[in-house]
């Protein structure tokens, strides 16, 4: 039997380094200079289908927070509209977080590598789920903690993928504070949801 035939049996450790970054590495071995335990380990399948969910945003971390720097400051600066009689009239473009404050949008569930709604129990298991506000440009997907007391599974039937779930969760976004508030019917895995920022 060739080596490649084998099957490997080796366990394997999830990895991070400071850019947020993952990797899996032979758990017999030390970690490596530069990386930290994730907290997931069992077969390479199963590490990587970890990292596949939990990984939704390649960019390393010290680039999300320049672009994301870019992006507050773009925010801060006013904008110029409607010139009116030669006087100039400024209006600030509103934030990402006061626009999904502000009535209800439609959402579904992001899900991967599946998006079925046996995959979306599981999330709700762990507590952790991807909502993806779906009205904006080019949609702007959200990891949610979810609050275990709060959601509400009463209208579910997942047997059946029929009814709704209510989910409530927290996160940050642009810097703020925020709750997610959102309602999925299980047979599509779509919903509508908004935000609301947390004050401390």
């Amino acid at each position: 039997m060739r080596t490649e035939d084998k099957e490997d049996t080796t366990i394997y450790t999830v990895v991070v380094n400071h850019e947020e970054q993952y990797s899996i590495w032979p758990s017999y071995k030390p970690m490596p200079k530069g990386w930290r335990d994730a907290g997931k380990s069992g077969l390479k399948a199963e590490c990587l289908a970890y990292i596949k969910e939990v990984w939704v945003d390649m960019r390393p971390l010290s680039v999300r927070k320049q672009m994301e720097r870019l992006a507050q400051m773009r925010l801060e600066a006013p904008k110029e509209e409607n010139k009116t009689n030669g006087s100039e009239e400024h209006v600030k473009e509103k934030s990402l977080v006061e626009r999904l404050s502000t009535g209800t949008h439609p959402v579904e569930v992001s899900i991967r590598p599946e998006r079925n709604v046996e995959e979306f129990k599981m999330c709700l298991d762990r507590a952790y789920a991807h909502i993806k506000f779906t009205g904006t440009r080019g949609g702007t997907e959200l990891g949610v903690n979810l609050e275990n007391g709060v959601i509400d599974l009463s209208k579910a039937d997942f047997e059946n993928q029929r009814g709704s779930v209510h989910l409530v969760g927290e996160l940050r976004l642009d810097y703020v504070d925020v709750r997610c508030i959102a309602d999925i019917d299980l047979e599509t895995l779509t919903g509508e949801g908004h935000l609301e920022p947390v004050h401390s």
